[in-house]
């Protein structure tokens, strides 16, 4: 079985490519930083090169850029190709089966889903807590 689920941040814009021919496909590379914890202290994280075809490098194209969190799911595959100066390169990349956000566009933005954020026909701001008036505390149920 050849099955990875991967979350991680792209790297850089993704690069999108479409294939020659009669139907155009496609094809989107990005790269995903996904985080390594071996304790608290001490974080790294690994770059998984990936590509997307079809439907999936269009999405890619569309709605994905630098710093966008994304939960993937896909195969490795593995291949080799000879360089210019003739030297023999391998190559791992996930091809991606699934992709999707991983976290809403307000975080991803730098905004963290918090700060101070007034919702429309509510007393609520500053990271969704709700203001509670004097004199009801009798009648909140969790005294």
């Amino acid at each position: 079985m050849n099955k990875v689920i991967l979350m991680g941040r792209l790297v850089r814009e993704p690069e999108v490519r479409y294939s020659i021919g009669e139907s155009q496909t496609a094809i989107a590379r990005y790269t995903l930083a996904v985080d390594r914890r071996f304790n608290k202290e001490e974080q790294s994280a690994d770059f998984i090169n990936c590509v997307a075809f079809g439907k999936n490098g269009e999405f890619a194209e569309k709605y994905l850029h630098k710093g966008t969190k994304i939960a993937i799911v896909g195969r490795i595959q593995t291949g080799s190709y000879t360089n210019k100066d003739g030297q023999k390169v391998y190559t791992t990349d996930v091809v991606v089966e699934e992709q999707e956000f991983a976290e809403s566009k307000n975080a991803s933005s730098g905004n963290n889903g918090g700060g101070n954020i007034v919702h429309p026909q509510s007393n609520v701001s500053n990271g969704d807590f709700m203001n509670i008036p004097d004199g009801i505390e009798d009648e909140l149920p969790f005294n």
